[in-house]
């Protein structure tokens, strides 16, 4: 039985579904005016392990958004809209904007094997769905006008404190995390839809009864969520980052429409972190996937290092972490292929077998304690047990896992820091420059690679 933690309680709750057929998920999805970068998809990693994990035991409905417009620079209501700004730094319009770098996400969330969701929604494509919660909203007294835009009042919903806690909104201070604005009634009171500037010609708007405009970031989540999973949904993720702002102004939206509660279960994960900090796209020289395989890692390596750590801590990533996790999958995937060698397809011990089984789904039933798992799995496949016992067993984890253990691992490429040392280190032989043959040997060893000198030449593998 999964317990998950809830931020919205501040325990690990019994999940159970609101309806016996499907368990519905929504989650924040990326916002396509770059690339993802590792910190992002750290996310999506936690997320996969709990959809796959729900799955074990009944069917998902995932959403997940895909934030196309509307979603300023400032996680308030100022600054440029991303897209706009990707358009502006590359010379393209937003529409290919958004097209491209959707299709970049897409091949590193695969890379990574996670799931993808059952509905994919663009903000673009749910205006309407937006204009009309938006409406239903200015029927029921929640809204006022400004000159930029349409804005939430949150002093007409009590309950706007619940999830981030009273003592963040109480403390509040107007300019802490929103530029000044004259015209708003409350510090964080935020923009269902703005109003497209009179001096600046913007590629993504729409008609709307309010003028011709764009929606906030806030209500294309409400607006999609509740379009394709009812009004009350039993879990929603994303990032911590999103409970004060976010998450928050999600809920007073769909709960002030509706009146029903929004979401039964939130669930967030904690950042990535560099030394210098969390890792962000504003900071510049963030890691993408593609930097990973250019220094020889495989997406799978970075979902290992993941596993290691629990969602709802702070991860920090190191190249030295990185190598330790790559060097420790790859170690599972060669015993792997020893079993795959010697079983003979048959189950000796079922007790044993499903008492593993069991040990491994009571940790990922618990918080999704990956770390504890991972630590049943190694246990098992270094115990006695008989092979086919250990490759039935390494079947069933990896669908929680999501690892790719019984396929054919495939020899990672060198990146090419390291192939102009191993042409180095061979000229260096020729001409018996051995000391600095042995230089290069330790450089190629810090980038995780072996080298041996043999009758045939010099050969290499990862170690």
């Amino acid at each position: 039985m999964l317990k998950i933690y809830n931020t919205l309680t501040k325990n690990k709750d019994v999940f159970t579904s609101l309806n016996k057929d499907a368990a519905t998920m929504y989650c924040c999805g990326p916002t396509v005016y770059n690339y993802a970068h590792i910190g992002n998809l750290r996310t999506y990693i936690f997320e996969d392990l709990l959809v796959r994990t729900l799955s074990a035991d009944m069917p998902v409905k995932h959403v997940m958004n895909v934030t196309d417009v509307g979603h300023l620079t400032s996680d308030a209501d100022s600054g440029e809209d991303k897209m706009e700004l990707g358009a502006a730094r590359e010379g393209k319009s937003a529409w290919d904007i958004a097209k491209f770098y959707e299709g970049k996400f897409f091949e590193d969330f695969d890379s990574l094997n996670c799931k993808r969701p059952t509905v994919t929604a663009r903000a673009t494509e749910h205006i309407k769905e937006m204009i009309a919660l938006v409406k239903k909203l200015e029927e029921k007294g929640y809204t006022y006008k400004t000159s930029d835009g349409i804005y939430y009042d949150t002093s007409k919903f009590p309950a706007y404190h619940n999830l981030v806690g009273r003592a963040h909104i109480d403390g509040l201070k107007t300019g802490a995390r929103v530029d000044f604005n004259d015209e708003k009634r409350n510090a964080s009171d935020f923009a269902l839809w703005k109003f497209s500037p009179k001096d600046k010609q913007r590629q993504m708007q729409w008609n709307s009864p309010w003028g011709v405009g764009f929606p906030g970031w806030h209500i294309e989540c409400s607006a999609m969520a509740m379009k394709y999973l009812g009004d009350t949904l039993d879990i929603h993720c994303g990032g911590i980052d999103h409970v004060a702002i976010h998450h928050t102004n999600e809920i007073a939206q769909a709960e002030g429409a509706t009146g029903k509660k929004y979401v039964r279960y939130w669930v967030h994960g904690e950042f990535l972190i560099m030394t210098s900090g969390k890792m962000s796209k504003s900071s510049g020289g963030f890691v993408t996937v593609q930097t990973l395989k250019e220094k020889g890692y495989s997406p799978l390596d970075y979902r290992y290092l993941c596993l290691g750590a629990h969602y709802r801590t702070q991860l920090e990533f190191s190249y030295e972490a990185l190598t330790f996790a790559r060097n420790t999958r790859l170690g599972l995937m060669e015993r792997i292929a020893a079993l795959k060698a010697e079983t003979d397809g048959k189950i000796k011990e079922e007790a044993a077998l499903n008492a593993a089984k069991t040990a491994f789904k009571d940790a990922m039933d618990d918080d999704l304690n990956t770390s504890k798992a991972l630590a049943v799995l190694w246990d098992f496949i270094k115990s006695r047990a008989a092979a086919a016992d250990k490759l039935d067993f390494l079947k069933y984890a990896d669908g929680f896992l999501g690892l790719s253990l019984l396929e054919e691992e495939v020899q990672k490429p060198l990146p090419k820091e390291a192939e102009e040392f191993l042409a180095a280190r061979k000229e260096a032989r020729a001409k018996k420059d051995f000391k600095t043959s042995d230089e290069l040997r330790d450089k190629l060893s810090a980038l995780g690679i072996i080298v041996k000198d043999t009758p045939k030449g010099q050969e290499w593998r990862w170690k």
